[in-house]
């Protein structure tokens, strides 16, 4: 804001860059953290060269090539696989033995990224013996991350933090028996894929579209302003079995939303939350009757 009270020029340009995207591509970012959007945006504009906000919309709205890189810009979160470990070690020792009463799973990635919270929950469930009777959904606003994702190649300096994140998880197997390492590479093996669909999904625009027993998605929510964490906390309650988990990222709470008398704390050190089992149908359960 201005001294005067007023949006400053490049507020006011983000607005506008932001609403040309939702009009012409139908990405809706404007539900996202005011600053930490406006940072983001202010980065992509250096990246790709362009003087101010406007002339970056112009090239956005002109040049077809320009907005799958701005995509990628405003949305990828670098992440790790096993972050946090006491998350995975309380899925391991807590949520999936209530997971493994059901004869088929299906788990939902949100904000999947660059894939590595994926990889580490099918290795998760490869190691506790529920790989094979579990789907895996990996989504991502963007085209990009998810390509990067399905890849699964990742720089080998990586590797050790990874390592010692998965054996404070509780590992039974070690971590190297799931990657080939070359070149300064790592190549998470392929069969970690064979149950994993890779989609597009906007927490933002879309609407919940199978019926899961946990959703994953951590360090997502942090980026959204209110509103938009309470869409995104009702898609996740609309997708979710009663009784199924919800995992959310350190920094994030399900406790004061709209959809809080949904959720029962599971494990709140963790942030891993349950849908009442006396809540309402969803709308996934209402369809399958």
């Amino acid at each position: 804001m201005t001294r005067h009270g007023r949006p400053s020029v490049e507020a006011v340009e983000a607005r506008l860059l932001l609403d040309a995207i939702e009009a012409r591509f139908g990405y809706d970012f404007r539900g996202y953290a005011r600053s930490s959007m406006l940072r983001r945006l202010e980065a992509a504009r250096d990246r790709l060269g362009c003087r101010t906000l406007s002339a970056l919309q112009e090239r956005v709205l002109h040049d077809p090539a320009v907005f799958p890189e701005l995509v990628g810009l405003l949305t990828v979160q670098v992440s790790d696989m096993f972050r946090d470990p006491a998350y995975f070690r309380t899925l391991r020792e807590r949520v999936l033995p209530f997971l493994s009463t059901w004869p088929s799973l299906k788990v939902w990635v949100a904000g999947c990224a660059d894939g590595e919270e994926l990889y580490s929950l099918v290795i998760l469930f490869r190691e506790e013996g529920l790989e094979t009777r579990t789907l895996f959904y990996a989504t991502d606003i963007s085209p990009a991350a998810l390509a990067r994702a399905e890849a699964g190649v990742y720089d080998l300096d990586r590797i050790p933090l990874w390592t010692e994140n998965h054996r404070l998880s509780g590992g039974r197997s070690s971590l190297s028996d799931h990657y080939t390492a070359a070149y300064g590479r790592a190549a998470m093996d392929r069969t970690l894929r064979q149950r994993v669909v890779f989609s597009d999904h906007s927490l933002a625009n879309d609407e919940a579209f199978a019926e899961t027993h946990l959703v994953s998605c951590r360090n997502v929510l942090i980026y959204f302003d209110r509103e938009l964490q309470d869409r995104a906390l009702r898609l996740f309650r609309d997708s979710l079995v009663r009784g199924g988990f919800l995992g959310l990222g350190a920094q994030e709470t399900a406790r004061f939303s709209r959809l809080a008398p949904s959720f029962e704390e599971f494990a709140p050190a963790e942030r891993i939350y349950r849908r009442l089992p006396g809540d309402a149908p969803s709308r996934t359960e209402a369809l399958h009757g």
